[in-house]
């Protein structure tokens, strides 16, 4: 059985945050979501979640997932140290299984990587095997010191390093795989007779290859996957770096990104062949772009499906749906279950809530569709408002087929437009439009000759 332990027990001081380190988000996703990703995608049976401090805020966000959440005790007696951490786990590794123990703040480690390290590990016999990489600069990290048949003879940390070893530029990353009976045989002997007072996972690789257990090491070829965050700069780089990734993956797959610098994309959209995205675009949460979309600049999309052939022009939509043909924008604003039918055209300063609108129809323009059910063909004048709300509750407004709604008109919630209604500019319309009518709810036009005169307003010039 492969399992792995993450550990994810840290206060993330240097975060200054009161949230937990690791569910802080990288392209939309906590940085612990990514980790446990990986290791599932590595067909990984068994993931072990070791937690700290914020550990019941961890456990209420992946309270869906199957995981096994094991707490290290926090307090002033309580040791610390990633080998105490690995201890909660003891009661859950099996003799025979082949474990990985993982950093809960590395949001770059990919599922491809640990299935080499785990395969690299069983291949070659090694009882122990540690994820390393390579820097030009390992400044602060501990070097791999290597045998001359590549087996690892020990791992030396920069303070203690000799002026030779420092020219390594092997480091190791934190990841390791052990055999099960072996890891909890080590853990049983480590101690922390140490200044920091701390228990160590690299004292288990010594007391194996002390008493002659294989230990090896597998280079990581992109060292940016073990980017441990401990800060909001490290957060920013691993952001850059997912945010680069994903467009890549984008642009591979047949979509068209002006600026991929300039374009942030979530690790859980879906976006089809031939779509272009502009700059200055958000694309975020469960968000479905069919093929063949324009996406223009400074639009957000969230949590919205938007199927083929349509167009959106600077503007925002929030969990919508947006059909076939469509144009949107620009400055338009669809927010929460607006479900916008096929070749309907949303204009400039157009607000949509709550609503449906079926094929054809048209609003071009500043006008406000909120809690309504509009039918197809129908248009939709300027300046026209869909009157919900009395200060303390919500109507529905419904507008049947092929009507015409004048602009600078109101329609006064509950009420309904029939199929082929007129309603003319200006009118406030509070009571039913009978099918095929014309609606008139204006003040009759009244004028006064020679007002202005009368009241002296008039000028000679």
């Amino acid at each position: 059985m492969n399992i792995s332990i993450i550990m994810a027990a840290g206060e993330g001081t240097r975060m200054k945050s009161k949230l937990p380190k690791v569910l802080h988000k990288v392209c939309g996703k906590s940085i612990l979501e990514y980790v446990i990703n990986a290791s599932k995608g590595a067909d990984v049976e068994k993931n072990i979640v070791i937690v700290g401090h914020g550990g019941d805020m961890v456990k209420e966000y992946f309270k869906e997932e199957s995981i096994i959440f094991k707490t290290q005790p926090i307090g002033e007696d309580t040791p610390y140290g990633t080998g105490y951490a690995v201890m909660q786990a003891i009661d859950h590794i099996d003799d025979n299984s082949t474990v990985a123990i993982l950093s809960g703040d590395t949001p770059l480690i990919t599922k491809e990587t640990i299935s080499k390290l785990m395969e690299y590990h069983n291949k070659n016999g090694f009882q122990a095997t540690i994820l390393t990489t390579i820097l030009e600069d390992a400044t602060g990290y501990g070097r791999i010191i290597r045998e001359e048949n590549q087996e690892v003879l020990k791992i030396v940390e920069h303070k203690d390093a000799t002026e030779e070893e420092k020219q390594i530029k092997e480091m190791n990353s934190g990841i390791y795989c052990f055999n099960g009976k072996l890891l909890k045989y080590a853990l049983s002997k480590i101690n922390n007779n140490n200044a920091q007072n701390e228990y160590y996972i690299t004292d288990v690789i010594g007391i194996l290859k002390d008493e002659g257990y294989k230990v090896g090491a597998y280079i990581s070829e992109d060292s940016n996957e073990i980017h441990g965050v401990n800060s909001r700069v490290q957060l920013s780089f691993s952001e850059k770096i997912m945010k680069d990734r994903i467009n890549e993956n984008h642009m591979i797959n047949g979509v068209t990104i002006i600026d991929p610098s300039n374009t942030y994309i979530e690790d859980t959209v879906k976006i089809g062949r031939d779509t272009i995205i502009y700059p200055g675009v958000s694309l975020e949460g469960n968000t479905e772009i069919g093929e063949d979309c324009i996406i223009r600049n400074n639009s957000r999309i969230v949590n919205s499906v938007i199927e083929s052939n349509v167009t959106i022009e600077s503007s925002t939509i929030e969990d919508s749906k947006v059909g076939e043909y469509t144009q949107i924008g620009p400055y338009a604003h669809l927010r929460p279950n607006s479900n916008i039918g096929k070749n309907i055209k949303i204009g400039n300063f157009v607000e949509v809530k709550n609503s449906t609108i079926k094929d054809n129809t048209k609003a071009g323009h500043l006008a406000y569709i909120g809690d309504a059910d509009v039918g197809h063909d129908v248009n939709i004048g300027c300046g026209v408002v869909f009157v919900n709300y009395n200060g303390r509750e919500k109507f529905r407004t419904t507008v049947g087929d092929n009507s015409f709604i004048g602009s600078n008109s109101n329609l006064v919630a509950p009420v309904q437009v029939e199929a082929w209604g007129y309603v003319a500019a200006g009118s406030t319309i509070v009571e039913e439009v009978p099918e095929g009518a014309l609606s008139i709810a204006r003040a009759a036009q009244v004028n006064k000759e020679g007002w202005v005169e009368k009241k002296g307003y008039k000028k000679s010039f």
